[in-house]
């Protein structure tokens, strides 16, 4: 009974090195069954240059394909460290929030996503900033992980 507690219990990855946002990177793969995702987005770990990306979220499940599960940011040009993108409740085409200040308000975006990878669409080119990536999910099978 332990062992499926945990299983079902809120949990949240990260990347462990930050990176430039690339189109088409996969960000993090779920495997054994389907999540629901509470939130998703990044922090600016080191300043963006004046390219004007934009960051928006895809899944691909291993049965189905590719959809975008958000709606592209606003501008990340000039982004300072501490800058954070984050997904915010409503449809599937509702765009991430950009908080310069580095504090946002994180509402539940309850997107369900199959087993498969969750990747970055930017668009305008590639950041020149470092970027840290992170997922707060709920397992929806005590099989589903996630990791980044």
């Amino acid at each position: 009974m332990i062992p499926f507690i945990y299983a079902a219990q809120e949990k949240c990855v990260y990347q462990a090195v930050a990176a430039v946002l690339v189109n088409g990177t996969t960000i993090f793969t779920v495997r054994g069954g389907p999540i629901q995702i509470v939130s998703i987005g990044a922090v600016c770990i080191t300043a963006n240059g004046a390219t004007a990306s934009t960051l928006q979220y895809s899944a691909d499940g291993t049965d189905g394909s590719a959809a975008t599960i958000t709606g592209a940011s606003a501008s990340l040009a000039n982004a300072a460290a501490g800058t954070i993108v984050l997904g915010v409740p409503g449809t599937l085409a509702t765009a991430p929030a950009v908080y310069a200040n580095g504090v946002g308000i994180a509402g539940t975006v309850n997107i369900v996503v199959p087993a498969g990878i969750i990747t970055n669409v930017v668009g305008t080119g590639s950041t020149t900033g470092k970027w840290r990536q992170f997922i707060r999910y709920i397992p929806l099978t005590p099989d589903s992980t996630v990791s980044g």
